[in-house]
């Protein structure tokens, strides 16, 4: 994926074994509510890439490190910020430092000087860009400059985990996604059709149910509509985690739709490809 492409959707799109059509990238949770403090290890990442400056969402797994998507980290210049608050901002500014010089993106004394925690990014080494659905490879982690010991690190789900929840039993079970990001709702004023909102900046969680399960990826159902669920990801979410029994099993990859209303795909944590990369980084599953 170009860094052009993340700059206009957030994450690419492709997709999966299904007839080709509209899809965009993942940002922030339609529907939902607000998270409060109920996943406070789940945090916002703030990097620059060579076309500008972009927030993903990520997960504190150990006191050093966060997971989150590789399109989040691929193309980063210089030290990711990261910053755990629920909430951001209501309305405009976040608060957030501008680097000195964007062509180099942030520096660690920069981001500290602002009161946020800084790291440095790595993305997956086989990550396709989503051009190999069979190695999508879409994870990537922020290793901190400084440990967080305030902060309960969230549990990776054990390998192949996901492989019991295959169909029929997929669309009966309900995943948690939580993120940061553009809320999908009727603006206050003007045609009252839903689109995202920039503010308020908060982590906001859905609940999802299942719908598609490959070797590399789960596909959920965001539609807010559905009764079964709350809502899904949008623009912002990208990188963020979805729980399963108190696991995070997937980081949020790709949506179908601009408005978010539609399918999300998930790339899955719970894979051998991906649990032997985390390893290097001292991240490991739950014991089965």
């Amino acid at each position: 994926m170009t860094s052009r492409l993340r700059r206009i959707f957030g994450v690419l799109f492709v997709i999966l074994g299904l007839t080709i059509g509209s899809m965009s990238p993942a940002v922030a949770i339609t529907g939902g509510e607000p998270d409060g403090n109920r996943h406070p290890n789940v945090g916002l990442i703030l990097f620059y890439s060579p076309d500008g400056r972009f927030r993903c969402s990520a997960t504190l797994v150990t006191p050093t490190v966060l997971l989150t998507a590789a399109h989040c980290t691929v193309d980063t210049v210089g030290k990711t910020l990261v910053d755990f608050r629920s909430v951001v901002a209501y309305e405009p500014p976040t608060g957030y430092p501008v680097a000195a010089n964007p062509e180099t993106g942030y520096t660690q004394a920069e981001i500290e000087a602002a009161g946020f925690l800084s790291g440095t990014a790595y993305a997956h080494p086989d990550y396709s860009g989503f051009t190999d659905l069979d190695n999508w490879n879409d994870v990537g982690v922020i290793v901190l400059d400084r440990p967080v010991t305030n902060i309960e690190p969230a549990t990776l789900a054990p390998l192949n985990y996901l492989d019991a929840y295959a169909q029929p039993r997929l669309n009966r079970t309900l995943f948690t996604s939580v993120g940061y990001g553009t809320e999908v709702r009727k603006p206050d004023s003007g045609p009252q059709k839903p689109e995202p909102m920039s503010y308020p900046l908060i982590r906001r969680m859905a609940v999802q149910p299942g719908q598609k399960l490959t070797n590399q990826i789960l596909q959920l159902n965001g539609n807010p509509n559905d009764n079964r669920g709350t809502g899904g990801t949008c623009f912002g979410d990208s990188g963020g985690p979805t729980f399963l029994n108190g696991y995070i099993v997937t980081v949020t990859s790709y949506t179908y739709t601009q408005n978010c209303r539609y399918l999300g795909g998930y790339q899955r944590v719970d894979i051998e490809g991906v649990q032997d990369w985390l390893a290097t980084f001292g991240v490991f599953p739950a014991t089965a």
